[in-house]
């Protein structure tokens, strides 16, 4: 069984990226053949990799279809190519990561046909204080006081087909307000995603983490440290 960590990879990142690739070789699926997909639009950045025994890792070029689309649209848009052209065919599962630090073991306790992260920021809050899209005329539009969770976009995941329906699903959305002239953000859509299909499996904020809060005493082991000053 191979599992796969596809790395969605920012310009202002390349600090955090060796620092990434260590944690999760030491941490991701340790024992399991991995896959890991690091995308970037400039490859001449790419650091030294040296990875453990069954891990491997492939470089996912970013190829920019027009330069004035939003990033995380152009990152969708090459995802899905990738899954489509060969990841489905190399993977049985695969989670989609912007870069953290991974502090313990990500281990086939989140495998689930479809995965979806708990957001820290909003676990311990009343659900009407969710940042959903409350904008009607919005793709991304959930009803005020609708919703069980708000599901933070730096990590998802599940079979490879389940994660292509995500990612075409997200597009949609964004064209379709793209078109109206209406600005929406990559995580509100995936929001309305889960929304509408319910994940099958639910990571807690231990797997992302934000040092710079309090830990509560619910949060036993932190799994992953969210670099939340990246954003």
């Amino acid at each position: 069984m191979f599992f796969s960590a596809f790395v969605m990879f920012h310009r202002f990142e390349d600090q955090y990226l060796k620092q990434f690739i260590q944690s999760a070789d030491k941490h991701f699926m340790h024992g399991y053949n991995v896959i890991f997909y690091i995308m970037m639009d400039e490859p001449s950045r790419l650091p030294r990799i040296e990875l453990g025994p069954l891990h491997t890792f492939k470089l996912c070029v970013i190829f920019y279809e027009n330069t004035w689309q939003d990033f995380n649209l152009i990152l969708m848009k090459n995802l899905g190519v990738s899954i489509l052209s060969h990841m489905q065919d190399e993977v049985n599962f695969l989670f989609v990561m912007t870069i953290n630090i991974f502090k313990n073991d990500f281990g086939v306790e989140t495998l689930g046909k479809s995965v979806a992260q708990l957001h820290a920021w909003w676990y311990f809050k009343n659900a009407n204080y969710f940042p959903c899209e409350r904008n009607s005329k919005l793709a991304a539009f959930i009803p005020f006081g609708q919703g069980d969770f708000y599901y933070h976009s730096v990590i998802f995941g599940g079979i490879p087909e389940e994660v292509l329906k995500l990612i075409e699903e997200n597009q949609k959305g964004i064209i379709h307000d793209t078109k109206k002239e209406l600005t929406s953000i990559y995580e509100s859509h995936l929001n309305k995603y889960f929304f509408l299909h319910k994940p099958t499996k639910l990571l807690s904020p231990e797997y992302n983490w934000d040092p710079n809060f309090r830990t509560p005493p619910q949060i036993k082991h932190i799994q992953i440290a969210w670099q939340s000053e990246k954003i």
